[in-house]
C-alpha cells in the first residue's frame, strides 16, 4: 500500500482528494439548505424539527454523516498540506496564481484559498458546536407532535439568530464560502480531467451560479429569522 499512500501525499494526490471531498461537500450543501430552508416555513419549527429529527436517527443518513464529518477534515488537513507546499515551492507566484491564469477563475479567490479555507473551517467548528454539539449534550428543548416528541432544533436555531452579533458572523461566512466555492467548483472538475472547450464554460457558469444562489440562500435563514424575531 506505499504506492497508495504515496499518492495521498503528492501533489497530484492530494488535488485528487480535495477534488472528490469538494464535490461530495458541494452535494452536501444542495441537501442541507433544502431542509434549512423549513425553518422559514412559519409553522413554529414542525417541519423543521421533524426533518432534523428524520435525519439524526435514519440508519442511513447517520453513516452518511460520518463520512461527511471525514470528508470535512480530510478536505481541510489536504488543502492546508497542499497550500503550504505551494507557497513554499513558487513562492510569490504560488500555486493559485497559476491555476488561475490557466482556468480563468476569480484572482481573489484562487490566490487566497488557504485563508478562506481556515476561516470556513473555524465557522463550521462554531456552527457544529453552536447546534450540533448541543444536541448531542442533550441541551435541546423538546416538542411534541402528533404525539410524537422530538427535539425542538427550532428553538435553539432560532435562539442563536436572535443575537445580531452571531447573524454577521454566519452572514459573513456564507461571502468567504461563496469565495471559496467560485474557485473550488471549477477547479474540482479540471483536477479530475474534465475540462473539454464544449463542456467548461458550462462548468465555469455553473460554478458561477452555484457560488452565489447557495450561499446566499443560507444567508437569507438567520436574516429573515432575526428580523422576525
Amino acid at each position: 500500500m506505499s504506492w497508495f499512500s504515496n499518492f495521498l501525499t503528492s501533489s497530484i494526490g492530494r488535488k485528487v482528494v480535495m477534488s472528490l471531498t469538494g464535490l461530495f461537500l458541494i452535494v452536501f450543501l444542495v441537501v442541507h439548505l433544502v431542509g434549512n430552508l423549513q425553518l422559514l416555513a412559519g409553522d413554529g419549527g414542525k417541519a423543521f424539527n421533524l426533518y432534523a429529527e428524520f435525519m439524526t436517527t435514519n440508519p442511513l443518513i447517520k453513516t452518511t454523516s460520518y463520512l461527511l464529518y471525514a470528508g470535512i477534515l480530510l478536505h481541510a488537513i489536504q488543502g492546508w498540506a497542499l497550500w503550504r507546499k505551494n507557497r513554499k515551492a513558487r513562492g510569490a507566484e504560488r500555486y493559485a496564481v497559476k491555476v488561475n491564469k490557466v482556468a480563468g477563475t476569480n484572482s481573489f479567490a484562487a490566490s487566497n484559498m488557504g485563508w478562506l479555507g481556515t476561516i470556513i473551517f473555524v465557522f463550521i467548528a462554531v456552527h457544529m458546536y453552536q447546534f450540533w454539539l448541543q444536541m448531542k449534550l442533550g441541551a435541546t428543548p423538546m416538542a411534541t407532535y402528533d404525539g410524537k416528541e422530538v427535539k425542538d432544533l427550532y428553538a435553539l436555531v432560532s435562539t442563536a439568530y436572535e443575537n445580531i452579533g452571531f447573524v454577521i458572523f454566519y452572514v459573513v461566512s456564507m461571502v468567504v464560502i461563496g469565495y471559496h466555492l467560485v474557485h473550488g467548483f471549477q477547479s474540482a472538475f479540471q483536477t479530475l480531467g474534465i475540462n473539454h472547450r464544449k463542456y467548461t464554460p458550462f462548468i465555469q457558469g455553473l460554478g458561477k451560479a452555484y457560488a452565489i444562489l447557495i450561499p446566499l440562500g443560507f444567508a437569507v435563514i438567520p436574516i429573515v429569522m432575526y428580523l422576525r424575531g
